[in-house]
């Protein structure tokens, strides 16, 4: 995703994060924390990555679908692209 590299080092940077976060989430597993504890974690990362996946797919759209020019032969493409990332989503 070329349009990306705009915004690359904040997608790193939220990247970077999460995977902070994952690591917190290993730590508290193997130090045997509280459910509680490990939950608010899962759930902090969860909210995490539907926070990059909204910022990369917002940029989609308003780069590939909304902004695109009416005779980019890509614009099918990537709708279709879209609707698969939205059902995966959701499986």
């Amino acid at each position: 995703m070329g349009h990306t590299v705009k915004d690359k080092q904040k997608l790193l940077n939220r990247v970077r994060r999460i995977r902070g976060q994952l690591d917190a989430i290993e730590r508290a597993l193997e130090e045997e924390k509280g459910c509680m504890d490990v939950l608010q974690q899962i759930t902090g990362c969860r909210g995490a990555m539907n926070g990059l996946l909204a910022v990369v797919l917002e940029d989609h759209i308003r780069t590939h679908l909304v902004d695109a020019d009416a005779h980019d032969g890509n614009r099918e493409d990537a709708k279709e692209q879209l609707i698969n990332v939205v059902h995966s989503y959701f499986k």
